[in-house]
């Protein structure tokens, strides 16, 4: 894999150019930076190219995330080089680093262990067993307050919402995201409960969205891993390709 040429890519269709994927989604841009607004999510300011003065677009950046909220998603390929300094020294505050990790889907290999069933949510009680397996895995849970906008984009085909079954009980589940028009799909929020780790369900629910990505013709596959799941998409296929750090006024 050219890694290089894969960020370039994942840059250009995902950061500087995102899809409104809802309604009431809005992009603004400025004359270096690229900001993202979620109707039903907090905002995000996507895309610094490191031009104009960097204190000067940084602070405006800061401004601009006190007032509406969100965060500056940063990638250890943004420039400039010292971008994180800037940014702490701005009052921004860094969040837990994440590795960025993608694989081409086509390879990826299916993986179902014995007793495990994997099924998509699409109605209000699959979605609570989703949520109640999500708290049990971490404690709490990002998804009870964007439910409308998940929900929605299930029913639309935007996203598939999915849950394990190890007989019959719910034991992980997560989400997968279709960026429609840049040959990239995301997966997003897979934990599993403490009772059912180490038995594959994780590395199974993976594979499963993997299919789902290449059934629908997309090339990539990404996710931001913490420690405990960069291993295992590690052994799925998946390539460490950057950090990522989320920084929060």
């Amino acid at each position: 894999m050219d890694t290089a040429a894969v960020l370039a890519e994942f840059d250009a269709r995902l950061r500087l150019d995102p899809a409104l994927e809802q309604p009431g989604d809005r992009v603004e841009r400025t004359a270096h930076t690229v900001r993202c607004l979620p109707a039903q999510a907090p905002p995000t300011v996507l895309h610094y190219d490191g031009g104009g003065d960097p204190g000067e677009v940084i602070a405006a950046e800061a401004r601009w995330l006190a007032e509406h909220g969100g965060e500056w998603k940063y990638y250890s390929h943004d420039r400039p080089a010292d971008l994180p300094e800037r940014l702490r020294a701005a009052g921004l505050r860094a969040g837990e680093p994440e590795a960025f990790m993608l694989a081409e889907t086509e390879p990826l290999a299916p993986y179902t262990p014995a007793g495990v069933e994997i099924r998509a949510v699409t109605e209000e009680t699959g979605y609570e067993r989703l949520l109640s397996v999500q708290r049990g895995a971490f404690g709490h849970t990002r998804h009870a307050v964007i439910r409308d906008r998940l929900l929605a984009g299930a029913r639309e085909g935007n996203l598939v919402l999915v849950l394990a079954l190890v007989d019959g009980e719910p034991a992980c589940g997560g989400r997968i995201e279709f960026h429609a028009g840049t040959g990239f799909a995301s997966l997003w929020g897979g934990g599993t409960l403490p009772g059912f780790r180490g038995r594959g369900v994780y590395r199974a629910l993976v594979a499963h969205r993997a299919a789902l990505a290449a059934a629908r013709g997309y090339r990539y596959l990404y996710s931001d891993c913490s420690p405990d799941s960069e291993p295992i998409l590690a052994r799925t296929g998946f390539t460490r390709l950057a950090t990522t750090i989320p920084f929060t006024i």
